[in-house]
């Protein structure tokens, strides 16, 4: 009798992805511009006023003065893996936060979104969502990435349902996973695939369209109702 064969996984395209390039990304609320400290760091400094709180689950900061903030920034610009995008609202032209492209793994076609920094300029603007939705975008459509995760502290819970709300499926939380500023952490994982990105693309697209706001600038309908 032939013994069944053993479950090794689908053959597929082993096409390696591409790295991601220094380009701008054009969005109709915002612009997505390689980092540069010098461009942006004073905006990025006058919009953080008085929201030290931004960078409890980050890596860094907060930084007492323009100056430490600006080299920090320069480091940040000058690094290739997580590679550094300012978020510039086109109404404004003022960089209003920052995020990365990060953990670039083209042979395995797996990248992360992280990094990110929303100020107070952004945060509930539609110009955040469509930050997100453009460097998905760019990582699935533009480099031919199969995987995009979203990891966060799993004490963040606007992090949490960010991911949730963006179409991110939670995968579990890896306990004491890192320590970071001294302190614990725990790392709830998200990801999309490519096979989810359809869905999340188009409602991306319905949701960012003119006539889904009124003429205050609201939404009319969530984004999570475009993927029911």
């Amino acid at each position: 009798m032939q013994a069944p064969a053993r479950p090794i996984g689908p053959a597929i395209d082993a096409t390696p992805a591409r790295r991601p390039e220094r380009k701008p990304i054009e969005g109709r609320f915002v612009r997505l511009e390689p980092l540069d400290a010098a461009a942006h760091g004073p905006a990025l400094w006058r919009n953080l006023a008085g929201a030290d709180a931004v960078w409890d689950y980050l890596f860094d900061g907060p930084y007492p003065d323009a100056a430490r903030l600006t080299a920090a920034l320069a480091e940040k610009a000058a690094s290739a893996d997580p590679l550094f995008w300012a978020i510039v609202d086109r109404a404004s032209g003022n960089a209003v936060g920052f995020a990365t492209l990060m953990r670039h793994d083209p042979a395995h076609r797996c990248i992360e979104v992280g990094n990110i920094l929303f100020t107070p300029a952004l945060q509930r603007r539609p110009g955040a969502t469509e930050a997100m939705a453009l460097l998905a975008g760019y990582a699935f459509d533009g480099l031919g990435y199969r995987r995009y995760e979203w990891k966060c502290n799993a004490l963040n819970a606007p992090s949490r349902a960010a991911a949730e709300r963006l179409g991110f499926v939670f995968e579990g939380v890896f306990r004491q996973h890192m320590i970071v500023k001294g302190r614990n952490r725990d790392t709830a994982w998200y990801a999309m695939t490519d096979g989810d990105w359809p869905a999340v693309r188009r409602a991306f697209a319905l949701w960012l369209a003119p006539e889904n706001f009124d003429p205050a600038g609201r939404q009319r309908q969530g984004l999570t109702s475009f993927r029911a």
